[in-house]
């Protein structure tokens, strides 16, 4: 009596478990901060920020890249279960399951709902890096255009995931990664630019400048691109030399990654340590130093003819941080 004897790649399989796991833990991680997030926005900003203008919109991208993610998400961990469940005795074994996941429907939504999470994703940051440059129409227009181009690479990548193409053969899904890669690198690039910039000429007009702040957006900026960008360059390394085990490692976690540094720029938003379109405009401009002379009288337990007049200067600083704005006095 013969017996049948699936196809097997330990590895391969090994990493769509592992994977999973992963991305059960990430995504933990991500609903946490989504939670602090929702909560941080729904709060008064203790800094004085102005983000009640834009607290309804962040409020909805929250909820919406959530929804997204976690639909992407269960789907993703119910296919893992019906491959060594619910179809553990189909032919070719766990390996084919893996192989030709786009055969199954609830794969193309796992892989859709994740790109159009994406697509909110970059169009915030492309918001803030126009904001930051204050709309600027050469910054705009080419950040635009990889924007579009990156959502078409997207839409053609799942109208071949939806014929039952291999995921791993989906050429146009190389592009697209390198294309969403790269607007993360360039938005980080111009945007830790534009804050330098403005930190230089600060200390420049005003010796005593306290530019902390600027240094603190410049790495917390930083600091969550490289997060994502290093996961994502892993991922795009892996697919272009065909290392699916690698490749499907990162696949099931790379959504929440992305997610979970957005969150992190999201949270300090809320908490009003963010750069506004009125940082962007500021022009220093040198501190004018006001002298005002005076005279004390020490009336304490005296008479009239005891009182003694003193001379004081009091010295008042003005610095002026908008060409428009309110000049902040320090005395």
């Amino acid at each position: 009596m013969s017996s049948y004897t699936p196809t097997t790649d330990l590895w391969i399989e090994r990493s769509r478990l592992a994977g999973m796991l992963l991305g059960c833990v990430s995504y933990g991680i991500y609903f946490f901060l989504t939670v602090q997030a929702w909560v941080a926005l729904m709060q008064r900003p203790r800094y004085g920020g102005t983000i009640a203008d834009h607290r309804r919109a962040l409020l909805f991208y929250v909820f919406i890249t959530f929804v997204l993610m976690s639909i992407s998400f269960a789907a993703n961990a119910r296919y893992t279960e019906m491959i060594w469940i619910d179809l553990r005795n189909t032919y070719g074994g766990p390996l084919t399951l893996i192989e030709n996941e786009t055969d199954y429907s609830i794969n193309v939504l796992a892989l859709s709902t994740g790109h159009v999470q994406e697509w909110f994703m970059q169009a915030l940051l492309l918001h803030r890096c126009f904001v930051i440059w204050n709309w600027a129409r050469w910054v705009m227009i080419p950040m635009i255009t990889l924007f579009i181009a990156m959502i078409a690479m997207s839409i053609l990548v799942q109208i071949q995931a939806s014929t039952g193409a291999v995921l791993y053969d989906i050429d146009i899904l190389l592009v697209y990664l390198c294309i969403e890669v790269g607007l993360t690198v360039i938005y980080t690039i111009l945007v830790a630019h534009r804050l330098l910039s403005m930190r230089s000429k600060m200390k420049q007009a005003v010796a005593q400048y306290d530019s902390g702040i600027y240094d603190t957006v410049v790495r917390m900026v930083i600091e969550s691109a490289v997060l994502y960008s290093v996961f994502a360059v892993i991922f795009i390394i892996a697919f272009a030399l065909h290392f699916n085990g690698v490749s499907t490692l990162c696949f099931l976690s790379i959504g929440q990654v992305q997610g979970i540094a957005q969150l992190f720029i999201i949270i300090r938003v809320a908490r009003g340590r963010a750069v506004t379109r009125e940082w962007s405009t500021r022009v220093a401009a040198p501190p004018t130093t006001l002298v005002f002379s005076g005279t004390i009288w020490n009336a304490t337990e005296a008479t009239d003819d005891e009182r003694i007049p003193r001379p004081q200067q009091d010295v008042v600083q003005m610095y002026s941080t908008s060409a428009g704005g309110a000049e902040v006095c320090i005395a």
